[in-house]
């Protein structure tokens, strides 16, 4: 029996590493071409990885919960000597590495989450560091020092100088110890520190002691939970977060909406109040363009986005999504109440595609639907706001007549909060972006204006 090596192929576009979530396949276990034989999990995307060869599971190579580079051998398979491809050819060679666009390591990350930037041994990769021209921000790496993109990223995210490290790896490899025992020093002379993961060797962690015994129980963060801590880690680091809050009566907005309803249903479209609050957003960032903007911390510039692309924070079985509505702007309602409800189910079910992931310009979290009347959500960086609406509620309020007499009248009011980054945005602009907003969700005839 001959024996194959299956390698981690492509995962998507600029994805050269992805955490093994599952093996779906056992030593001893005979598998067909093109069977899934693990999951993936890649920038918050489940991917289902398929052997491209018929033959008897031999061995697995890599562990749950372990990061596997693009081209890494997975596992290896015995045949009987002929390669038995799928369809779509053999294993997908390692991917050529692309050189990132200008900014910090941070700034690369898409939607509601930083995709993993390490790629090949750098024997065989150049470098793919960003320039300095900012403090917190080291040289670009050498091509000549030999160290892997994961340890070139974790140098330019601590802010140390890669070039100047004497590597205690083979053949003068400098590792990530190396980088770690220098951020350390630099961390404790003031350097900000931006570690991209939460078990980073050097990296001091406060360790917790319980004293429950057997009532205790450890769960390694993995997963789409550990993309989600160490997104939020970044982004709450990184960006000074102000948030306010106010209350919108929406009754005329319930009113338009339950007319609409009806006549949605029998073509098959389900219309909530989302894509009509994405319109009074993007009619609002229109008046307040700072709001679809992002900071290149490295060029110290200010990148106003000409286009809407609205991410919405969805509740999954596995954790927290961020889908992506491209070019909303030129999107009627019931095309946005479509789209919404296919990228949503393709969430719940693990199956959205990384693009559909990528490119938000500003994103709302509906925190209402499942009750919750107020909070304080983290931005998703690299974007500069995140709205946030919440439950619908009835309140009864008290009217006076020309003649005095009071009148008590019950309406429908909806909680609205936008949390701005404070080094863009004061709080007086966020303040009047809110009472802009809300004015057009209390006003729909008005909205109806600034809709396609």
């Amino acid at each position: 029996m001959a024996s194959k090596n299956i390698q981690l192929p492509e995962l998507g576009e600029g994805v050269t590493e992805g955490e093994l979530v599952k093996w779906l396949v056992k030593p001893g276990d005979k598998i067909e071409a093109d069977q899934t034989v693990a999951e993936m999990m890649t920038d918050k995307a489940t991917v289902e990885v398929p052997s491209p060869s018929a033959g008897v599971v031999k061995e697995l190579r890599s562990k749950e919960g372990e990061v596997v580079e693009v081209g890494h051998v997975m596992l290896v398979i015995e045949t009987d000597g002929v390669s038995v491809s799928s369809s779509s050819g053999a294993t997908a060679p390692v991917a050529a590495p692309q050189k990132p666009a200008p900014g910090p390591a941070s700034a690369q990350a898409p939607g509601l989450a930083p995709a993993a930037m390490a790629a090949k041994p750098a024997a065989t990769v150049a470098a793919s560091a960003v320039g300095g021209g900012v403090a917190i921000h080291p040289p670009v790496a050498d091509s000549k020092i030999l160290a892997t993109p994961a340890t070139r990223r974790l140098a330019r995210e601590m802010g140390v100088d890669i070039n100047v490290l004497k590597g205690s790896g083979v053949a003068g490899r400098v590792t990530r110890d190396d980088v770690a025992h220098q951020g350390a020093g630099a961390t404790a002379a003031g350097t900000p520190s931006f570690p991209a993961d939460l078990r980073a060797p050097g990296i001091p962690r406060p360790a917790y002691q319980g004293v429950g015994g057997a009532q205790e129980e450890r769960v390694a963060i993995r997963g789409i939970r550990k993309k989600i801590a160490e997104n939020m880690q970044m982004a709450n680091q990184i960006i000074p977060h102000i948030t306010l809050a106010d209350e919108a009566n929406v009754t005329a907005l319930v009113t338009m909406r339950e007319n609409l309803k009806a006549q949605a249903e029998k073509t098959g479209i389900k219309i909530t109040y989302l894509p009509f609050v994405m319109k009074a957003l993007i009619a609002t960032v229109r008046e307040f363009p700072m709001f679809n903007a992002s900071i290149d911390d490295n060029a110290q510039e200010i990148v106003y986005k000409k286009y809407f692309n609205i991410g919405f924070a969805a509740d999954t079985p596995n954790g927290l999504v961020v889908p992506v509505l491209k070019n909303a702007d030129q999107k009627t309602i019931s095309h946005l109440s479509n789209e919404i409800g296919e990228l949503a189910k393709k969430a719940r079910d693990g199956k959205l595609a990384l693009d559909e992931m990528k490119g938000a310009t500003i994103t709302i979290t509906n925190i209402g639907s499942i009750g919750s009347t107020f909070a304080t959500p983290i931005i998703n960086h690299p974007e500069v706001a995140i709205l946030g609406m919440y439950k619908l509620q009835e309140k009864p309020v008290v009217k006076r007549g020309p003649d005095g007499a009071i009148d008590i009248d019950v309406i429908k009011t909806m909680n609205f909060t936008i949390t701005a980054d404070h080094r863009l945005i004061d709080g007086a602009v966020a303040a009047r972006f809110l009472q802009a907003l809300i004015g057009r969700l209390e006003n729909p005839g008005v909205l109806m204006l600034d809709m396609i």
